[in-house]
């Protein structure tokens, strides 16, 4: 099945204007306030960190943090009290990620960052119940990318969101061991797949029953609510997205034991 035919099954109604938007670049922002230079995301993204609600004195875990839009939101959260881990698996988006930290944030707000490398999807294996937050903004799909890469878009199968959807999982059991009873994880993607989406929460659901609960995240000034997230998609939100948030919160012992 080629790439449209399979998104088309997803969004039998809207997919001809959602393909549409997909092909043009998304509107930029500068992120500003607090920054020593303006750094330019999609609004979107900027969602999905401000969803943790990260407080100065947090203990934070940004899993995938490369290129670092959203570890500058975190970080400005943080106001320099707390500490934020930034990880990212492959060295050169961490260079990437050094140099935008480097760039953007002065050495006080710089202090209580530390970058790793480590694989995300085996981070509960070594820290368990050790974070106050965690954003899992999940390597996915990124079919706008996709889209506008001949080259990405001629390797394309379906097999490539399944196989994302697995790695996924793995990553957001991971980090529902990490996170403190109690504790806020958001996981996002910039994927449009259901697979990698509310289905990844289903199954987070089924096979973590009783240690989390999965909710929609609220004041997000587009997009629209899914079983168990919020969508941000360009053929609806002035051309920014797509993003996909949900909220995840770990249950302590004592209520996943009643």
């Amino acid at each position: 099945m080629n790439f449209h035919d399979w998104y088309a099954q997803m969004y039998p109604e809207r997919w001809e204007g959602l393909y549409s938007c997909l092909l043009d670049d998304p509107p930029g922002f500068a992120l500003r306030e607090g920054l020593q230079q303006p750094y330019y995301l999609d609004e979107a993204s900027l969602q999905a960190a401000l969803a943790l609600d990260v407080h100065p004195g947090h203990t934070v875990l940004d899993a995938c943090a490369a290129p670092g839009g959203k570890t500058l939101v975190l970080a400005l959260h943080l106001a320099g009290s707390g500490h934020l881990t930034a990880n990212d698996r492959s060295s050169s988006r961490r260079s990437r990620l050094h140099r935008v930290l480097r760039e953007h944030l002065t050495d006080e707000q710089r202090a209580v960052i530390k970058v790793t490398g480590h694989d995300a999807a085996r981070w509960g294996l070594y820290e368990q119940n050790r974070f106050d937050r965690i954003l899992l903004d999940a390597p996915c799909s990124s079919e706008r990318h996709v889209l506008n890469n001949p080259r990405e878009l001629a390797k394309w199968s379906p097999k490539r969101s399944r196989r994302l959807a697995v790695q996924q999982f793995a990553m957001a059991a991971a980090a529902l061991d990490a996170v403190k009873p109690g504790g806020r994880i958001i996981y996002s993607t910039c994927s449009i797949s259901m697979l990698e989406n509310d289905q990844v929460m289903e199954k987070l659901l089924k096979r973590r029953a009783g240690r989390c609960r999965v909710t929609v995240p609220s004041g997000i000034p587009w997009g629209e609510p899914t079983e168990y997230g919020w969508m941000i998609l360009p053929d609806q939100c002035g051309g920014r997205g797509p993003l996909y948030i949900s909220v995840i919160t770990k249950v302590p012992q004592e209520e996943s034991d009643s």
